[in-house]
């Protein structure tokens, strides 16, 4: 009998596993505030009861990414426990509000493998599945990560990659069915800006002007409260012989914090819909300085919807310097050798539209 978990390691993986993740979580308002505070979200469905229960939801809004880090902590032991590096998103769907004193449980399923060329290490790819105690799916992701082998003459020559979908789709993204703009427009004033979503021109670039160090305790102390075991975020000690010489931040605490950044010129965005693809384009380390700047790629009206639009945006995060002092990637995922860019993450946003 094992007794003690050390965590999967590259051959250790099949196509088809199912890991089903250990140790649900109930989430409550302790979690948004502890969250608001490592993070500087403020989100207005999250920070106002009255103001979520006038838009249609049931009470304040358990922000999405504070979803999406529930659910991909839960994932960590299973998946990523001994990961060197988590690589990229794609197809994450928000699908369902989740409100406090809801309880979360994630599985996942090994959709692809592929062995790196040093063959020491291999690339994992799983899809994985959140679902609230009434078993609705609330989200829905794929992420790769980079798994060391222990055993370097197994899983020799594996090479299956998924194709994934470059785009979300407009059809294909999830509308809250109970959020109900009717009250917002005397209600726009708790929003705090005025930029709906026909304000926002295609080819447009807003360059957050706000900056946030990452705080060693604060990253770490994000981490846990994800349930996140990953070592490389952790283990200061063991992280002197690393590449890197030093720990890195958890990509999604980097993810958060830009994404807080972007409320300076996006506040109107009420919930996150889908992410198409992301990518940790550069390691983050504790004293590191995050500043953001984002780039409008389109708008897409939503089937049987007036009252809100969906706009797609590209997120950049940069390390140490100005955001304005450095260029638009020309696409995601581009290969791009900047070492200053730290993130690149292409996702829907929904906004309220004029009548």
């Amino acid at each position: 009998m094992i007794k003690v978990a050390t965590g999967r390691y590259f051959e250790d993986f099949e196509i088809g596993q199912q890991l089903v993740h250990a140790i649900p979580r109930t989430l409550h308002g302790g979690d948004i505030s502890t969250y608001m505070a490592l993070t500087g979200d403020r989100h207005p469905l999250a920070s106002s009861t009255e103001l979520a229960r006038s838009l249609g939801f049931q009470r304040e809004v358990i922000p999405d990414l504070l979803v999406f880090h529930i659910v991909f902590g839960k994932s960590v032991p299973d998946v990523s426990h001994n990961a060197t590096a988590n690589l990229g998103y794609a197809d994450v769907r928000f699908l369902r509000p989740v409100y406090p004193g809801d309880t979360l449980v994630a599985e996942s399923e090994v959709i692809g493998l592929r062995e790196v060329s040093s063959g020491e290490a291999g690339v994992v790819y799983v899809r994985t599945r959140g679902t609230n105690q009434k078993g609705q799916e609330v989200l829905s992701f794929v992420r790769w990560v980079m798994v060391p082998k222990q055993d370097k003459s197994k899983a020799v020559g594996v090479n299956k990659v998924p194709t994934l979908p470059a785009v979300v789709t407009p059809e294909r993204l999830p509308v809250p069915d109970v959020m109900n703009l009717q009250r917002l427009p005397d209600l726009a004033w708790a929003i705090g800006t005025a930029a709906w979503w026909d304000d926002y021109i295609p080819g447009e670039r807003l360059d957050h002007p706000d900056a946030m160090t990452i705080e060693e305790a604060d990253h770490v102390q994000a981490t846990r409260l994800y349930h996140n075991t990953a070592q490389v975020h952790f283990d200061a000690w063991g992280a002197k012989d690393s590449r890197f010489g030093k720990r890195i931040v958890y990509g999604g605490h980097v993810i958060s914090v830009a994404m807080a950044l972007a409320q300076n010129g996006l506040g109107a965005a009420l919930r996150i819909a889908a992410w198409n693809g992301g990518a940790h384009v550069a390691p983050t380390f504790g004293g590191d300085t995050i500043r953001a700047f984002t780039e409008v790629i389109e708008g897409a009206p939503l089937p049987g919807r007036r009252d809100v639009g969906a706009l797609r945006l590209k997120l950049s995060a940069v390390k140490n310097v100005k955001a304005s002092e450095l260029p638009s990637v020309p696409a995601l995922l581009s290969g791009t050798k900047e070492p200053r860019i730290v993130l690149e993450l292409d996702y829907w946003a929904l906004l309220p539209r004029r009548a």
